[in-house]
């Protein structure tokens, strides 16, 4: 029987195992989704050894750079961005073959498409992980949204929290959180942001999406802004994941 799996550390509640295990019973697909958490990247080969019916897994934190040089290939917008969260197990030449998608693109891209306005030129985007750099490629290169890092670090082309002020809130929109801040269980956490210079113009997107809405989305909400979590781009980039392990592309 074919698998397809998670790859990251820690795991705990996994969305794609659900969503997996449950479009394969629906579709009557023979086929099973595995979680499989290692405590560090070294152990990727043996995990692949380990799981020879594997065709494709998912690729989350802490991974989704580390996993790259163990690759074969990457598909154009993997390079460019940085950072895989799909990849396809394949044999090329007798032997096995791995190429990295980013399907983080696609989820994002899609999600806000609708939100979107004429006056949403300028995003900022909170962290600087791997699932930023897909944020930002899409923000830039698929939508011609400039953008703006924002860490608690300051580096070069990266602004800081304490930095962000009410003026900057309303000339850069669109705010992406990229960060587990407010994640479950620290619900009761959220990125540090004049929450107050908000509006109906500004547009609170939440990657996370456990809880729903996060305490970062409700302090926007109260002062009018647009906001969403990130099930629906959880969703979609599943949904791109099975076509990169099954199309062939």
């Amino acid at each position: 029987m074919d698998k397809y799996g998670l790859l990251g550390y820690p795991l705990g509640h996994s969305f794609s195992k659900r969503f997996f295990t449950e479009k394969f019973e629906r579709e009557h697909i023979e086929a099973e989704y595995e979680n499989y958490e290692i405590a560090d990247i070294s152990l990727y080969v043996d995990t692949l050894n380990d799981n020879p019916e594997l065709r494709g897994h998912n690729v989350t934190i802490p991974y989704k750079q580390q996993i790259i040089p163990y690759l074969d290939e990457l598909s154009d917008e993997a390079r460019e961005i940085g950072a895989v969260n799909v990849v396809r197990v394949g044999k090329k030449d007798g032997k096995r073959y791995l190429k990295g998608f980013n399907s983080d693109v696609i989820g994002f891209v899609e999600s806000l498409k609708p939100l979107l306005r004429p006056h949403h030129r300028k995003a900022l985007i909170l962290g600087t992980g791997g699932a930023s750099k897909a944020v930002r490629y899409g923000l830039e290169e698929k939508l011609g949204i400039e953008t703006l890092y924002v860490s608690r670090t300051a580096k070069p082309g990266v602004t800081t929290y304490v930095q962000v002020t009410p003026e900057l809130i309303r000339e850069y929109e669109v705010i992406v959180n990229c960060s587990p801040c407010g994640m479950f269980p620290k619900v009761d956490e959220c990125p540090l942001l004049p929450y107050d210079a908000m509006t109906s113009d500004n547009i609170l997107y939440d990657l996370v999406y456990n809880p729903e809405e996060t305490l970062f989305m409700r302090r926007g909400s109260e002062n009018g802004a647009v906001v969403k979590n990130g099930l629906e781009m959880l969703i979609l980039q599943a949904k791109a994941s099975w076509r990169f392990w099954n199309d062939g592309k």
